[in-house]
């Protein structure tokens, strides 16, 4: 087991995802007939890629993150619970003692799923086992068992594969990169936002083309990627007391992203396009043309300017309800640039910005009341660990906590509440719709392919 946790610790922490994914993609490539140069350099390019959109979220985050906390000083408020975004319920995740079961256990769910042909998804996206590890950590304290924190776990994964099932020609359609998607915990929350969706879809304003290629051509240069993010950069500068000159900065800091942001993305799609290639071929050879996705994480979404857009516009929107939500005790820090609801509204509205934004605005509740109930278990969590440090009188969370709805119903439901079980079957079956749904949905993409 000490062998497992070492190797497990080196792949994770040593390597890292722009090293590990690509090797992990060379070895695949080879292993689907691809020559070793052509398989190299898509594996490169794809580190590459990675360490690019890094560089770019990491720069987007700190630019608008540190405004938006300026923001968010200017309303005096003091609340008990630290937001620690989600790098800090990542490593605090890793600390827990029985984190390094959870990498063979996702592998293992995986392979017998694709054996069963229960999944069309390989999911390569092994640094996210963290977020596997955090609903088992969370269900075992609330319901007093890690038995029933590793079933949760277990039935995250499946989810997530399945969801990755149905993203996959979504993917392809927004980013132009063919046979991967994106299995990440995060797009669960569609599940709950899709009833809502089908409802602003008979809205005649919402159910209008509204993505950056339609809005450049009704509002002309103020539909461009630069002028978008001057724009926003500019206003969250001045709304954050920053000040003309800083303001000014500001809309170059985030032009400059949003303009990069699609440069970046293309080397996706030129590291992947030859490995997907490879494994169609491969495939309809072994498997008579069985169709396999390859899942990665969601940075490969990131070259949509919808999905910045949607995010900086829903920072004032979260600040405010933390102010005026009864019971909240998070005030936004870390985790203020709300990437747990847009990549799933994203995928949900085919990147249609009014219904991305609109779900933004009516999900921020449930993260700061997600992030609320949880702040004592992360509390916990971090002190039995040695993780972090919080100070007595303070609790450390999550504003933009993670499916808040599912691990609340997991955490509850496999305590014995009774409501959460019936809860927790009525959200399943609202995930079973509107995977048929996405099924028939993408049936349509592929007859508009032909």
């Amino acid at each position: 087991m000490e062998t497992l946790q070492t190797v497990i610790n080196f792949i994770l922490n040593d390597l890292g995802a722009a090293v590990f994914v690509p090797a992990l993609m060379l070895i695949i490539g080879l292993c689907m007939k691809m020559k070793f140069s052509e398989a190299f350099s898509s594996a490169l390019t794809l580190g590459i890629a990675f360490t690019g959109m890094s560089i770019l979220i990491n720069y987007m985050m700190t630019s608008m993150g540190d405004a938006a906390q300026k923001l968010a000083e200017n309303t005096g408020i003091s609340l008990p619970a630290v937001d620690g975004g989600w790098p800090g319920m990542a490593s605090i995740s890793w600390a827990w003692p029985y984190a390094f079961l959870m990498f063979p256990l996702t592998i293992g769910i995986n392979i017998i799923l694709l054996a069963l042909n229960q999944t069309k998804t390989l999911n390569v996206d092994m640094w996210n086992v963290w977020n596997k590890i955090f609903t088992a950590v969370m269900v075992s304290y609330i319901s007093g068992s890690a038995i029933w924190g590793f079933v949760a776990a277990s039935i995250q994964i499946i989810l997530e594969l399945k969801a990755g099932d149905i993203w996959g020609p979504e993917v392809e359609k927004l980013t132009g990169i063919p046979g991967v998607t994106v299995p990440h915990f995060v797009t669960l929350i569609t599940t709950i936002l899709f009833p809502i969706d089908e409802l602003l879809k008979k809205i005649p304003f919402f159910n209008k083309p509204m993505d950056a290629d339609s809005l450049k051509e009704k509002i002309g240069i103020f539909g461009e990627n630069s002028v978008m993010g001057a724009i926003i950069g500019f206003l969250l500068g001045l709304a954050s007391g920053y000040g003309v000159a800083g303001a000014l900065q500001l809309a170059v800091q985030a032009a400059t992203a949003l303009t990069l942001f699609p440069m970046v993305s293309k080397l996706f799609s030129q590291a992947l396009s030859p490995i997907s290639e490879a494994i169609s071929d491969f495939m309809k050879k072994k498997f008579e043309g069985k169709e396999v996705f390859i899942g990665l994480d969601w940075p490969i979404l990131a070259g949509r300017n919808e999905l910045w857009v949607a995010v900086i516009i829903t920072i004032p929107v979260l600040l405010v309800m933390a102010i005026v939500l009864p019971g909240n005790q998070i005030l936004p820090f870390a985790g203020i640039i709300n990437l747990s609801f847009v990549i799933g509204a994203l995928l949900l509205t085919d990147a249609n910005l009014g219904r991305m934004i609109f779900h933004g605005v009516i999900s921020a509740p449930l993260f700061l009341y997600g992030a609320t109930y949880f702040a004592p278990y992360i509390t916990r969590l971090a002190n039995e660990t040695g993780a972090a440090t919080v100070d007595k009188g303070k609790m450390l969370s999550w504003s933009t906590f993670e499916g808040p709805d599912i691990r609340y119903l997991f955490s509850t439901a496999f305590s014995g509440n009774i409501i959460s079980i019936v809860l927790l079957v009525g959200w399943l079956a609202l995930f079973y719709i509107m995977y048929q749904n996405k099924k028939k949905y993408n049936a349509t993409i592929g007859m508009e392919n032909e």
